[in-house]
């Protein structure tokens, strides 16, 4: 259960840009450490290229390079729960940084800097390489914008930023889960296996909830396989994450989220926190 866990996290990373995005931090980071302190804050995550004083540069798997301002006050982590010091990070170590972003200046103020295991780093490059390369051929994934009930189809914004419109036939099957389940026969093989038995957390996803498309919202993180027909890209499955990781969502609100949960589900018992600013 714990590695599927894990790798369910690996699998919602995928789902966005590795270098830096505006989306909540609903993902590994959450696991173990108060998922609502972090929740709202934008994040980096690439490969430590130098550190000087409170400063440390990453560069995301895209090549773009940015700037990480730490202070005092920011926490960071060794892996999963394990507390550490900025003095034990090195160049070559992977990162998540987590907190403001400037993004002008390619710069992130820091709350939290969470490392990654290099061959887990890789294996998430890897299969960022690979989605990207299917994206809207073989596979589907990003918030979703519009729903056209009549004509079947829905609109969803891709992590790469682009906007794509798919549609369903009577073979198109719906689910509420979690990542590894959206990650399910998408051919992204990235990801890596948890006990080397050549079985992805993904593959062994269980069926979840079954839906259909009245039930999915304009806001939700859909995800699934499918193939391109007639021009247009079909689902064959097509899976929304669960908000509070895995928790089904209870009574809707006007906004579409949740009671008691942030937007992507995080619990609201703690709210985001302000990230640090660095000192002027």
């Amino acid at each position: 259960m714990r590695r599927q866990r894990k790798w369910a996290a690996v699998a919602l990373a995928l789902l966005l840009p590795l270098g830096a995005v505006s989306a909540k931090a609903q993902d590994a980071a959450g696991q173990g450490m108060g998922r609502g302190q972090f929740a709202g804050m934008q994040r980096v995550m690439g490969t430590i290229t130098a550190i000087s004083g409170p400063q440390v540069t990453i560069k995301t798997p895209d090549g773009a390079v940015y700037q990480v301002a730490t202070t005092d006050n920011t926490r960071v982590m060794r892996g999963r729960g394990n507390p550490a010091k900025l003095a034990d990070l090195k160049a070559g170590d992977g990162l998540m940084a987590m907190g403001n972003l400037d993004a002008p200046n390619k710069t992130l103020h820091a709350a939290m800097l969470m490392t990654i295991d290099p061959d887990q780093m890789k294996r998430m490059e890897e299969a960022q390489k690979e989605m990207a390369a299917n994206m809207g051929k073989t596979l589907i994934a990003g918030r979703v914008t519009a729903i056209d009930m009549d004509n079947a189809t829905m609109t969803v914004e891709r992590p790469d930023g682009v906007s794509q419109t798919i549609g369903f036939d009577e073979n198109t099957s719906f689910h509420r889960g979690n990542a590894a389940m959206m990650m399910r026969g998408s051919g992204v093989t990235g990801l890596a296996t948890g006990g080397g038995n050549g079985s992805s957390a993904a593959a062994s996803a269980p069926t979840g909830e079954s839906i259909t498309l009245a039930d999915i919202k304009v806001g939700d993180r859909v995800g699934g396989p499918g193939a391109v027909k007639s021009g247009r890209f079909v689902a064959k499955e097509l899976t929304v994450m669960t908000p509070g990781n895995g928790r089904r969502r209870s009574t809707d609100t006007k906004d579409g989220t949740a009671p008691g949960t942030s937007e992507t589900g995080t619990a609201d018992g703690g709210k985001p926190q302000p990230a640090p600013q660095s000192p002027k």
